[in-house]
């Protein structure tokens, strides 16, 4: 009887907290759906409406925006330029933080005097504003005054000078690597916990072996850290795809020099609301562009979730 009246209560307290969940979620789904869900919604149903300037669009033209945007000079020009700079952006990023970020995450995992600091301080620039890291890397690269030719010039590297921010060369990698270092802290910080969950029964197990720092790495770290590489790859392309703060600090809304950096997200804002003189499109284009913007970074996520799941369960049914 006692045991019967205890499984009672107990199937009475978890029906309890199944109505529960729904009350505690309700708050979070609520502010997801204000902010986040009824803008991308309402910028869907703008795209299909046009209109002058900064007014609200009032014309419905159905798909005509995209068919612009996708057939049409300088619609599609600009939009194909924006989309290969991001794909570029993108693959400069992921490998400098994935490749950087893992073996910064491995050196700071040994234990010697002062790792923790290292930890504290590898993250410090992930807490500064990128518009002011943008300023200060733009001052830095400056070709009269910049101090990073400066230094070129002192290690006899003068050969190496250029105008860094004023090719349509080395524009793009050299912006991609000022948010590559700004952001490492985050890709050490999700590497530093990858390692700290691997038992150390493992790790100890391996030395006794005889593996060395390369196989360490090659066979457990990199195989470990797999979800991790994953998780850091997604959170780069969302933000790299959504970019706008580092374009606009260091290149203007333009792209300069000539859309060599013109980014998805400098692309809106200047289609968006920028008069026509200065390269608006009105502000049923620029909800055409948020829109495909959106769909491109859902359908990337989605990719990139089914490719690491994929891995993994390779590398389990390897196992």
């Amino acid at each position: 009887m006692v045991g019967d009246r205890k499984k009672l209560m107990s199937s009475i307290n978890k029906k309890k907290i199944r109505y529960f969940i729904p009350l505690f979620l309700a708050s979070g789904i609520i502010i997801y759906t204000i902010f986040m869900v009824v803008p991308i919604l309402n910028s869907m149903f703008l795209s299909f409406y046009t209109g002058e300037g900064m007014s609200t669009p009032t014309e419905f033209v159905g798909f005509r925006n995209y068919i612009r945007l996708f057939t049409q000079f300088p619609f599609k020009d600009r939009f194909i330029n924006a989309f290969w700079n991001n794909v570029k952006f993108f693959l400069i990023v992921t490998l400098i933080q994935n490749v950087v970020g893992f073996f910064m995450a491995v050196l700071i995992s040994r234990k010697f005097w002062g790792n923790k600091i290292f930890r504290r301080i590898s993250f410090l620039p992930v807490t500064l504003s990128v518009l002011v890291v943008g300023f200060l890397f733009s001052l830095m690269l400056n070709p009269v005054w910049g101090i990073f030719d400066k230094i070129l010039e002192f290690l006899r590297l003068g050969f190496l000078i250029r105008p860094w921010l004023g090719s349509t060369t080395t524009a793009l990698p050299v912006i991609a690597i000022v948010i590559s270092w700004q952001w490492m802290g985050e890709a050490i910080l999700f590497y530093m916990a990858g390692i700290d969950g691997i038992d150390e029964e493992v790790l100890e197990a391996a030395k006794i072996d005889g593996a060395g720092p390369l196989a360490e790495i090659r066979y457990i770290l990199f195989p470990s850290l797999l979800p991790v590489i994953g998780i850091v790859t997604i959170l780069i392309f969302i933000g790299d795809f959504t970019q706008f703060d580092i374009i606009y600090a260091m290149a203007t809304t333009r792209g300069n020099p000539t859309y060599s950096t013109d980014l998805f997200g400098s692309l809106f804002y200047r289609v968006t609301f920028q008069s026509a003189e200065r390269g608006g499109w009105g502000m049923g284009m620029g909800a055409a562009v948020a829109t495909i913007m959106f769909l491109i970074v859902f359908i990337g996520v989605i990719f990139w979730l089914y490719i690491f799941r994929m891995k993994g369960l390779k590398d389990k049914e390897g196992a």
